[in-house]
């Protein structure tokens, strides 16, 4: 058998999506589009239908609020920010990444 980089790599990047976006907002309140143009950057190649539902799933969990701001073009913007359950999310995320990475990184060796 053999494996599918591809779909692996696919994989490895949804599993830490949501932890991407809540360290994005960490920094600040923003919008979607914001928040897509960041993770691009970083090579995260995502796509607004994807990224809503993460952002309506944290919402739902209480990690984040958002409020509606008037553009300067176009409709309002809907800005999103982390709540304080989304910043103790975030603070026991970083401890489990930091511990995976030296998980990671002992296997590898």
């Amino acid at each position: 058998m053999v494996i599918n980089v591809d779909n692996t790599k696919a994989q490895m990047r949804k599993g830490i999506l949501e932890y991407c976006i809540l360290s994005i907002l960490s920094r600040g309140a923003s919008y979607a589009p914001q928040i897509i143009a960041e993770l691009k950057e970083a090579e995260m190649i995502v796509v607004e239908g994807t990224l809503y539902p993460i952002l309506t799933r944290q919402k739902n969990q209480g990690l984040l609020t958002y409020r509606w701001e008037e553009s300067p073009q176009g409709p309002p913007r809907k800005y999103y920010s982390l709540t304080p359950e989304g910043r103790e999310a975030l603070r026991e995320l970083d401890k489990s990444w930091d511990a995976l990475v030296g998980q990671i990184a002992n296997i590898r060796r």
